[in-house]
């Protein structure tokens, strides 16, 4: 039986609730003989400044890259706001993406049929929604220098961010994207700003180049990211991947996150470059934030978690056939009419945290039996 090594980072806010749900998880895929999995914990995020002063300690950056996959929850909260901006919450997020060199941000926009009436557009629009988004993780404007606030005087100031980007980076993130179409629909969205901005007319420039070079069996169309935002809303199921850069791919994926119904319904995967031995740096996490005012209360969705779990079997672990069963549980589970608070809609009630994570353990006791 194979044995992997999983780094769990449970963070801030509902992190450690959602955590405890994905371990459940973890423990029973372990007894039912799926897979050997050793369990390392470290602290992220203003858990870890509370302890070390610092966003991820560099012990605990040790073990993430000596992990098989990083398991992590969410990080932030009002209780850090006034912390130094080089030790906030995120910038342990960030380090970890930088680190690890994990350059390709997969965010599934899967709409449940049992959770379509949850979302905010009608029926016909969402029943049946498969997207994936791929988002660009370690260039662009979040990492591009210089990234500074000046002090011009006479009370003025200026901020600058920098949006940059290479096409090797370019290229190896479209890849990814052409790559996953062909097991897919066989369809790629490339978007960008290409009207307005340098970065997106050369992104737009290397990923027709590419596509004509090595995937031109794959559909690919450009759509400039506003009009994507309001496609989103308007047909969603015309999407097929859609890949883009870091800005836009953080907020095109949130948005994409509530034609399923709620943020605590999408997971997502962050792999790095392949090495000889094809395995590659990984980190998984639910896209939602640390919702620090429910922290604590027992009603956070541990679905993006365990979610985030099933998107490790396929991608870091090789068994699909685990994948495919989390996901069908997490599927039972909404098919029987349970709901946590955020996706409860019309339902007479909902149900706790732990209760969605026992309810999913026990679907996959009946699906692995």
């Amino acid at each position: 039986m194979s044995a992997y090594k999983i780094l769990l980072l449970p963070g801030d806010g509902i992190g450690p609730e959602i955590s405890a749900e994905a371990e459940k998880v973890i423990d029973f895929l372990g007894r039912a003989g799926v897979a050997s999995f050793e369990i390392e914990r470290g602290l992220v995020g203003g858990a870890a400044y509370d302890v070390h002063g610092v966003a991820i300690s560099e012990g605990d950056m040790a073990l993430a890259q000596a992990a098989d996959a990083v398991l992590l929850a969410a990080v932030g909260g009002p209780k850090w706001d006034g912390v130094p901006y080089d030790v906030r919450p995120e910038a342990g997020l960030l380090r970890l993406r930088k680190d690890l060199g994990l350059f390709a941000n997969l965010r599934p926009a899967i709409c449940y049929p049992a959770l379509a009436d949850a979302s905010s557009l009608k029926r016909e629009l969402v029943d049946g929604l498969d997207i994936m988004i791929v988002r660009e993780l370690t260039g662009g404007v979040y990492f591009g220098e210089p990234k500074e606030i000046t002090d011009l005087g006479d009370g003025q100031k200026r901020a600058v961010d920098t949006q940059v980007y290479e096409t090797y980076e370019i290229e190896r993130i479209g890849r990814v994207a052409f790559e996953l179409a062909r097991k897919r629909r066989n369809k790629v969205t490339s978007s960008e700003k290409a009207n307005v901005m340098k970065s997106g007319y050369l992104w737009r420039e290397v990923v027709t180049a590419l596509h004509k070079r090595e995937y031109a069996d794959v559909q690919l169309e450009h759509m400039l990211a506003d009009a994507l935002a309001m496609q989103l809303v308007r047909w969603p199921k015309q999407f097929d991947v859609v890949v883009t850069d870091n800005l836009f791919g953080d907020m095109l994926s949130d948005e994409a996150a509530m034609l399923t119904g709620s943020l605590g319904m999408l997971p997502s995967a962050s792999l790095g470059a392949a090495d000889a031995n094809g395995k590659r740096k990984a980190m998984y996490e639910p896209c939602h934030g640390s919702a620090p005012d429910i922290a604590g209360k027992g009603v956070a969705n541990p679905i993006a978690m365990i979610g985030s779990l099933g998107m490790a079997m396929r991608y870091s672990f090789d068994n699909p056939k685990a994948a495919d069963a989390i996901d069908a549980a997490i599927s039972g589970v909404l098919g029987k009419g349970l709901r946590t608070a955020d996706i409860k809609g019309d339902a007479p009630a909902s149900i706790s945290t732990r209760e969605m994570g026992d309810a999913i353990v026990a679907e996959l006791k009946t699906i692995l039996a």
